[in-house]
């Protein structure tokens, strides 16, 4: 179980690197929001699924584990929530800049 882990780990983590290297390189704010927002997201989410895996492996003494997949499923989809709206926002500020729609 822990080379399930471990793989879910570097895979999620390997996509977040991706992201923020897409942040860097492109070239104008729509490009760098979609580079961001869906490498971020399929990170997390491998992260996600790497913590519920070991938290199945391990068998959480504390609280249930459907209660951990539960609160670690629900940051996930607040996460996918909040970079959505705000990548919304931010690209609607961006078109409106410098006084009127591009």
């Amino acid at each position: 179980m822990d080379a399930v882990v471990i793989v879910l780990l570097l895979v999620g983590c390997a996509f977040v690197v991706v992201g923020t290297l897409g942040l860097l390189r492109f070239p104008d704010l729509p490009t760098r929001l979609h580079a961001v927002a869906k490498a971020d997201n399929l990170g997390l989410g491998f992260i996600v699924a790497a913590l519920i895996v070991d938290a199945f492996a391990r068998g959480e003494d504390g609280m249930s584990i459907a209660g951990v997949t539960a609160k670690l499923l629900l940051i996930w989809v607040l996460a996918l929530l909040g970079t959505a709206g705000n990548s919304h926002l931010l690209a609607g500020s961006e078109r409106f800049h410098d006084g009127g729609a591009r």
